[in-house]
Formats: C-alpha cells, sequence, structure tokens
C-alpha cells in the first residue's frame, strides 16, 4: 500500500527546509506534493491543478490561497477546495504534522 492510500504519516522535509512563505515540491508514494509555510502553519497539497495538470506550487500564494500560474484557478491550500474557475474539482490536500522540527505527511486530508 502506498502512503497516499494509509493514514501513516512519513517524514518529508525539515521545517528548517521551508521558511515563512515558502513552500517546498516532494515526491510522496508516486505523487509530488507541495508543502507551504503559512506564517508558522504547514499546508500540504498535491502539485498538479486539476483543471490542466499543471504545477500548482509554481502559482503565486495570498495567505492560503494559491493561484494556478497557468489560468488563475485557485485553490485553499489548507483544504484543497476549488475557489475559482477554470478548476472545477478540489486538489488532493495531505495531514500534516511537524514532530521534531520533521514535517509528516499523512494520507488526504
Amino acid at each position: 500500500m502506498s502512503p497516499t492510500q494509509t493514514n501513516e504519516f512519513i517524514a518529508v522535509a525539515s521545517t528548517d527546509e521551508i521558511p515563512p512563505g515558502e513552500r517546498l515540491v516532494v515526491e510522496y508514494g508516486r505523487r509530488w506534493v507541495a508543502i507551504f509555510n503559512v506564517e508558522g502553519s504547514y499546508y500540504a497539497v498535491e502539485d498538479i491543478c486539476t483543471h490542466d495538470d499543471g504545477p500548482l506550487a509554481e502559482g503565486r500564494l495570498d495567505g492560503c490561497t494559491l493561484e494556478c500560474p497557468r489560468h488563475g484557478a485557485t485553490f485553499d491550500i489548507r483544504t484543497g477546495k476549488v475557489l475559482s474557475a477554470p478548476a472545477l474539482v478540489d486538489v488532493p490536500a495531505y495531514a500534516v504534522r511537524i514532530v521534531d522540527n520533521q514535517i509528516q505527511i499523512a494520507g488526504r486530508a
């Protein structure tokens, strides 16, 4: 079973690797996941726009709203919910926890 099909948390990065306002893309199972640090809170969503499969992590982040750099669809990185078209489907979000400065993610939130 791959990590995205379980509730097992997997360490994917250190908190030192993602300063506030920054992001990091990591491989998680067979997927790419973007981890964001928003004022000390960490969120993780799959790094793929549900509109056209573009790389979401390259988009502009405003608070917890991420704008796809290709066509401007927006998503809430806390939940993966789509906020504006042209995307109509939520992006997968992952549970995040911090243990001893290690960022751990699990399944799909």
